[in-house]
């Protein structure tokens, strides 16, 4: 089932309004990420205001995932002498199929959820429609009630919840952002159409045998409805990793494991295997949806024979499977942060306040550091020239920014001094608050440097992803192209290498306009936020201003600064703070001591996460999480160089590959997600001498896919990440200009077909009334001629709905990231031991001899939409 976005508080009410000292804790099951950690922080809040006891376990993957289900879950059930409860899922389990992973649908259980209700709340997409449009427990089937929407529970309509709806019977929930009411309009159709079909037997052969009613169709037609009841209470979802390979049907593409893959990606939706021929009652319900009308017995030749009705059923069987297979092929993206959905549970509720919208911003901000865009994982697209907004989902990232930047106004007044309002910001960058009390939230001009209020300028800079990229950083030439462009400003480097709260006070008030001035002339358009050409920001939009908050007199962070941090502690852990360059080698000693154990790496990293949740709310721990930051992007700065310099990055035919597996910062990229920072770095510099080499990117100007590979000695592994080319400017939309043309074209098309029809028609009319005149023998020519005419348009026009549909299935997967099907396929089709474990499935784990032929097959993949 999914919640709208309208009724975003429904249930957390219900749930206010049910739960009492002695009812079970909340279940809170978080991914090891920023932005889930902050919508973590703010459901904790509103929990601790109304005393909902809850119990937060977060999880590494999906390992941990099925471990949680287990062990936490299933215990609630109330068949398993639980008493129900409510299990949140924050950035999990949005891609699979959560009934059979958390044994919520136990084979043979005829009360599936027992009582547990599960939400799910998740920015990775694509959704599991299992998820979406079913979900929820299902009355037996009866004569009047055989669909599967029949047997919804009260209050649910294609799988929506409305305002009827009544909480408390168990079930999967999804909270939809917006996306599913207004894009999945016909994969929910195809979807629920599967459900409630007949299966029969299907030989890829549309000419086969007569399927004729038969002595036996009356047990046939028991079997089929014995199965369709068993389709509306189990779920039909796309191939489950958990479940063996012999339970799929023979004609469905399976998703072979090699290895201990714990992630169930989405193949073909499963069904019930036929247990005897299709009767005509049953093709009729399916073509009709009304079990009520029966082919009439007594005009038999107007009823169509079994044949033809198995040759439409099996076409319309194969039309809903292409549709759904479309989806899950498109590749992966990412929708509204959950942070923002969280915010707007607040909001519903009257709970807003400044420590909700501060989490809020930080989870927003976060998703930009890890390249999570509307075209999945990828390297930003900048400056671009068609007007477009860039950096993190475009469009629908800068009217959340800018929401956000009217809530900060909203629920912060402004300075007064002297009685009279001051001015929002006068262009400098804040580095201290306005006063001990001050704990307020402002729009400040942030530029594209590193951590600046707490390093030195010069860092700042030189570790800063966009210089590396636009000016070169990692050669002499790119360095001394800094240096020059410090020079022009008027700074020298004795004045940049000290700490940037300690510069001298008219050179921090003059940086900004001297970076607008200057920055032009090496290509660093966007380096600060540009003013329109009147001298004023558009109505106060402020576009692409920051956040920043102080702590009195004790800090002053950007919302950037805060998710730059709580990354590096969830990537690095404290441990990591004080190891620097010098201290590698004790640093290596003292990861060789660690367990190579997946299990115990995936404790490890739960450990990290609380250190960053406990950051989130103290002060002096987020300020103690700094040094680990500055030494995460020193590595990645030293990594990325190395391999640029040293031109270990390779071109493949769909990709360029590069393989991090010695130096003294290689285990620290085993993580995943520090890992995918070094390959956005890589990704966004080879971009750039992309467009210095061609004048373009490639890819239609999304730049080449990279794919890069951190060995993990101790366990004989490779962390594979592999990364689109561009998401800037909402890239999966980039081509709507050609699709608006094309649609264009087709209505013009069906303008002149349908003309073209009404003439052929009157013509037909005008030959039919003739040939009545004529004789009766012409009528019976006319009754043999015309059907073959009709069906031939038909047939026409059939053809030209299915070319229509397949460019805009292209559109809508356009320049997504398809590494994800590309890895499972190459899974598939080799044996290389492969282990797909995280949330992300652009991430894999390779056994170290697998990887060269791993990286071969894959080169011949389609990793990009």
């Amino acid at each position: 089932m999914y919640l709208p976005r309208s009724l975003v508080s429904k249930l957390y009410i219900h749930l206010q309004n049910t739960r009492h000292p002695l009812s079970p804790p909340v279940l809170v099951l978080v991914a090891l990420e920023p932005d889930a950690l902050c919508a973590c922080r703010i459901l904790t809040r509103l929990f601790k205001h109304d005393y909902i006891p809850h119990k937060i376990q977060p999880v590494a993957g999906y390992g941990d995932l099925e471990k949680a289900g287990k062990e936490l879950v299933v215990p609630m059930m109330e068949s398993q002498g639980g008493n129900g409860g409510v299990v949140v899922c924050l950035g999990v389990g949005g891609m699979v199929d959560l009934g059979p992973l958390l044994g919520l649908e136990p084979e043979g259980d005829d009360s599936p959820y027992s009582g547990v209700e599960v939400w799910v709340i998740d920015a990775h997409r694509p959704w599991n429609l299992g998820n979406m449009f079913g979900g929820f427990p299902v009355e037996a089937a009866t004569e009047q009630a055989s669909s599967h929407q029949s047997k919804a529970p009260a209050g649910v309509q294609g799988g929506q919840i409305g305002r009827a709806y009544r909480a408390g019977k168990g079930g999967i929930v999804v909270f939809d952002d917006g996306d599913i009411e207004e894009d999945l309009g016909a994969e929910r159709d195809a979807y629920l159409a599967l459900l409630d079909m007949p299966d029969i037997d299907d030989d890829g052969d549309d000419d086969g045998d007569d399927l004729g009613a038969s002595d036996d169709d009356e047990d046939d037609q028991d079997s089929l409805e014995r199965d369709a009841a068993r389709v509306g209470r189990k779920r039909k979802s796309w191939s489950d990793g958990h479940e063996d390979e012999s339970s799929d049907d023979e004609d469905r593409p399976r998703q072979r494991r090699r290895s201990n893959s714990s992630s169930p990606m989405p193949d073909s939706p499963r069904r019930p295997k036929a247990r005897g021929l299709l009767s005509l009652r049953d093709a009729h319900v399916a073509l009709s949806g009304d079990p009520s009308e029966p082919p009439s017995a007594a005009q038999p030749a107007a009823a169509p024979s079994a044949r033809a009705l198995r040759r439409r059923l099996l076409r319309m069987r194969r039309d809903n499977e292409s549709v759904l297979h479309g989806y899950y092929r498109m590749g992966s993206w990412f929708a509204e942060p959950i942070s923002s959905m969280m915010y707007s549970l607040a909001s519903e509720l009257g709970r807003e306040d400044n420590d909700v919208l501060w989490l809020t911003i930080v989870g927003v901000s976060s998703m930009e550091l890890y390249g999570r865009s509307s075209a999945g994982v990828a390297a930003p697209v900048r400056g671009n020239d068609n007007g477009r907004p860039t950096g993190w989902m475009g469009v629908r990232g800068a009217r959340l920014r800018q929401l956000l930047r009217d809530e900060v106004r909203r629920l912060n007044a402004p300075e007064v001094t002297n009685g009279r309002v001051g001015a929002e910001n006068t262009g400098v960058i804040p580095t201290t608050a306005r006063n001990p009390e001050d704990t307020g939230i402002r729009l400040s001009p942030e530029p594209r440097f590193l951590l600046i209020r707490h390093w030195s300028l010069y860092d700042s800079m030189l570790h800063s992803p966009y210089l590396f990229s636009r000016l070169k950083t990692w050669s002499e030439t790119g360095i001394k192209r800094l240096h020059k462009l410090l020079a022009k400003m008027g700074v020298s480097l004795a004045q940049c290498r000290q700490s940037y709260a300690h510069m001298d006070m008219m050179l921090k008030r003059e940086l900004r306009a001297k970076l607008l001035k200057y920055g032009s002339l090496y290509n660093l358009d966007e380096m600060v936020p540009a003013v329109d050409t009147d001298g004023k920001d558009r109505a106060g939009a402020k576009d692409g201003w920051g956040f920043v908050r102080s702590w009195g007199w004790r800090a002053t962070l950007s919302a950037q600064d805060v998710g730059v941090v709580i990354g590096a502690l969830l990537e690095v852990g404290k441990h990591g703070q004080a190891v620097d360059g010098a201290d590698a080698a004790s640093q290596m000693a003292r990861e060789a001591q660690e367990s190579a154990d997946c299990s115990a790496q995936g404790e490890e990293w739960v450990g990290r996460f609380w250190e960053a949740y406990d950051a989130l709310e103290d002060i002096d721990a987020l300020k103690a999480g700094l040094p680990t930051a500055q030494f995460l992007h020193r590595a990645i700065y030293r990594t990325g160089t190395s391999l640029i310099n040293k031109k270990q990055i390779k071109h493949l035919r769909a990709f360029r590959m590069c393989v991090v597996k010695d130096g003294p910062d290689v285990s620290l990229f085993n993580h995943p997600a520090a890992l995918t920072k070094l390959s956005l770095w890589i990704g966004e510099a080879l971009g750039e001498q992309e467009r210095d080499s061609h004048g373009k990117l490639s890819h239609g100007g999304r730049g080449t896919p990279l794919v890069v590979a951190s060995l993990n000695e101790k366990r004989g592994m490779y962390v594979v990440v592999g990364t689109g080319g561009g998401g800037g400017p909402d890239t999966r939309f980039l081509n709507r200009e050609p699709a608006k043309k094309r649609q264009e074209e087709r209505e013009a098309k069906a303008k002149a077909e349908e003309e073209s029809r009404k003439a052929k028609e009157k013509v037909r009319e005008d030959k039919r009334a003739a040939r009545r005149a004529a004789s009766k023998e012409g009528e019976e020519r006319e009754q043999e001629e015309e059907p073959e005419t009709e069906s031939e348009s038909s047939e026409a026009s059939d053809s030209d709905d299915e070319a229509e549909d397949g460019e805009a299935e292209q559109d809508k997967g356009y320049g997504l990231n398809r590494f994800g099907n590309a890895f499972k396929e190459v899974v598939s089709e080799t044996k290389a031991r492969v282990r797909i474990d995280s949330f992300e499935h652009s991430v894999v784990e390779v056994r170290k001899e697998d990887l060269g032929g791993f990286l071969e097959s894959l080169s011949m993949k389609a990793v990009v939409g």
